[in-house]
């Protein structure tokens, strides 16, 4: 029997300094942090708290009262327990509902519905149930982050696709075209758009659709601020003739409803493909949290909506106080349409947009994101969310205003 002195010895170390590194899967070593939490950390964790954050896309509101205390009595009434995989038939019916009277969208909600734990794991389950190694996934850019990463973990191929402010951010079928190759089966849409606030019409889609087609391709339409659009009400690439089975739809209640913590989303899609996510969902998840699904819920009732619309509104006016205060100091900004977000240019100042995000944080006290951070087209431009209190938009101003007078 071999003593432990003795089997420490037959043990190999590897060398204090290498660290744990050289243990780790390559594509997970080769993904960059957030771009967006960093500098969420950064306001976070500093000792100044004079910081405005224009950084991160949460709401400022909180959940409303109607749809807390609907999960509270549910935990009151013993409601603690797993809930089908899929997320309980009262809440799928209810999305089902709601899709069909806001969006004229048709799902069956045995077969074509999933509720997921945030929009984000809808987005990672649908690209983990659809790629293969090599394929390519066609990603208008700029846009929310995680995309790029969580195809190339799973063994795809992201291709960025530039658009631009002169279009309104929109996705071209002229730039959609240049980008296909025999390799392509998978186009992501995030509209209304993080970080640009650009939305696509059903006329913008129409060619957008007929490529799709054309091309066999899959779409995982990202509308998780679907219900945040001013000017227009919002168009799902779903609804298109023959788009229903090709599309992936994924949203959720973090934004519109002011659920951010609460981690409720939901997939819609051909049955083959939800049963393929849900697989998934099984062995990682299993299911969304029980109090979750009960607030959500409570959240698509005639109160939770009504709430949903005040808030909506709140935002519009803020919207429009942001993109003209940025125009009035001399930024360019295109008039966001949809999410919560201004994508002013900085451009004229010299600067990168890193440079500029950090030089404004530090020396003006105002913590938004840098750009480049979201891909192609995004160098020059600051993201800035507006869902924050007015006082707190007209203090951001001020001293962004401020700072550009220091630095001209």
């Amino acid at each position: 029997m071999i003593k432990d002195k003795e089997f420490s010895q037959t043990m190999t170390q590897p060398p204090v300094e290498s660290g744990m590194k050289h243990y780790l899967n390559a594509s997970a070593r080769a993904i960059p942090p957030s771009g967006i939490r960093r500098f969420f950390d950064l306001v976070s964790n500093s000792k100044d708290k004079d910081i405005i954050s224009l950084g991160v896309g949460e709401p400022d509101f909180v959940t409303p009262w109607r749809v807390r205390d609907a999960a509270v009595y549910s935990l009151e009434k013993g409601k603690t327990q797993y809930t089908p995989n899929a997320g309980t038939p009262e809440l799928r019916e209810a999305i089902c509902r709601y899709l069909n009277d806001q969006f004229s969208l048709n799902y069956d909600p045995g077969k074509e519905v999933l509720v997921t734990v945030g929009g984000s794991e809808g987005i990672d389950l649908a690209l983990r149930a659809l790629i293969e190694p090599g394929d390519e996934i066609l990603v208008p850019e700029p846009t929310y982050i995680p995309y790029a990463p969580i195809s190339s973990l799973v063994g795809g191929v992201p291709v960025g696709i530039e658009t631009f402010a002169k279009d309104n951010f929109k996705l071209t079928a002229e730039n959609l075209r240049a980008a296909i190759t025999p390799r392509s089966k998978v186009l992501v849409l995030c509209f209304p758009s993080n970080p640009t606030g650009g939305i696509m019409t059903y006329e913008d889609l129409l060619p957008i659709a007929k490529l799709v087609v054309e091309h066999d391709l899959i779409v995982i339409s990202d509308e998780i601020y679907a219900e945040l659009t001013y000017g227009s009400k919002h168009v799902s690439i779903a609804s298109l003739p023959g788009m229903k089975d090709r599309t992936v739809l994924v949203s959720g209640f973090s934004k519109a409803f002011a659920m951010t913590g609460w981690r409720m989303g939901y997939a819609c899609g051909h049955p083959d493909i939800i049963s393929a996510m849900l697989k998934i969902h099984q062995y990682t998840i299993m299911c969304a949290p029980i109090m979750g699904q009960v607030a959500a819920l409570e959240s698509l009732s005639p109160t939770g909506m009504e709430e949903k619309d005040r808030m909506i509104e709140s935002y519009n006016q803020r919207r429009r106080l942001v993109v003209q205060g940025f125009r009035q100091m001399g930024l360019p900004c295109h008039e966001p349409q949809g999410a919560f977000y201004a994508f002013p240019s900085i451009q004229s100042t010299g600067m990168t947009s890193e440079e500029f995000a950090q030089r404004l944080v530090l020396e003006a006290k105002v913590a938004a994101v840098p750009g480049h951070v979201f891909g192609k087209g995004g160098e020059g431009f600051l993201r800035c969310c507006y869902a924050t209190s007015v006082a707190q938009l007209n203090e951001a101003l001020e001293r962004i205003g401020n700072f550009l007078n220091k630095i001209k």
